[in-house]
């Protein structure tokens, strides 16, 4: 029996796409091994492999900082999509104003702000709780307008059918709205949760032990940069690359509700 991809629709033998896949890592690693064998540098792998568990540390704590960062920032990016369609004018203008101001400001002055302010203020002074809070809040601000321009892509007669026959804005929600914005925004949600995976380096700036702070301490150690650098390409790219092939998945998953 013979098996096939679907890229964008087209089947794509598997032999054909097996083949290709090989020929553009092929082409990367020849790129890549020129590039690297030109740099005149004597590389000390030695130092580095010293501090390995340091990476591991590092990188486990980003894995459970950014889990639990996008789990919040997803129901909060729902929550606000929600409120800025909501017929009460001050929930929807909240909304909007949340967005805005977190849409507007670098990430950066978010974090400095939120920890050194507004956290402190009422007394909070776990840096990982409030990382993660700052992270979700800032990502929520992007998921919700993905989540509000799918909703927005659903057409007006399905609405109005739906009042038709009886059904209320929770069972619209549920049966009519969301099994089609599901697959329509999991592209772009993708794409936000790698990105919110890369921002939780920033949180370095108020001491979360993440993998980036780690890197730098072992730089700061052994002074050897890109020994200690290229390893922390390489375990962001661990945790992005697998988001992508699951939403590409759920995509194949949820196509019939189009």
């Amino acid at each position: 029996m013979r098996r096939y991809f679907f890229i964008k629709g087209d089947k794509v033998p598997g032999a054909a796409a097996i083949a290709s896949w090989l020929a553009v890592f092929l082409l990367l690693s020849l790129l890549f091994w020129f590039a690297f064998s030109r740099v005149r540098f004597a590389w000390d792998w030695n130092a580095v492999y010293t501090y390995r568990f340091k990476f591991l540390k590092g990188w486990l704590v980003t894995v459970a900082v950014s889990s639990a960062a996008m789990t919040l920032s997803l129901v909060i990016g729902l929550a606000t999509a929600l409120a800025h369609r909501a017929p009460f004018l001050p929930l929807r203008y909240l909304a909007r104003v949340y967005m805005e101001i977190i849409r507007g400001t670098p990430l950066l002055v978010q974090i400095l702000i939120f920890f050194y302010v507004v956290a402190d203020a009422f007394g909070i002074n776990n840096r990982y709780l409030v990382g993660i809070v700052i992270l979700a809040m800032f990502a929520g601000a992007y998921i919700s307008e993905i989540i509000r321009a799918g909703i927005e892509s659903v057409g007006e007669t399905q609405l109005e059918s739906a009042r038709a026959i009886g059904f209320t804005r929770a069972q619209i929600y549920r049966y009519v709205i969301f099994p089609q914005v599901t697959r329509q925004i999991l592209p772009p949600l993708a794409g936000q949760f790698a990105s919110l995976i890369k921002d939780s380096s920033l949180l370095s700036i108020i001491s979360v032990s993440e993998f980036t702070l780690n890197a730098q301490e072992v730089n700061a150690f052994t002074f050897s940069t890109l020994e200690s650098y290229l390893p922390l390409a390489v375990g962001y790219l661990i945790l992005t690359l697998p988001i992508s092939l699951w939403t590409k998945r759920l995509e194949t998953r949820f196509r019939y509700a189009t």
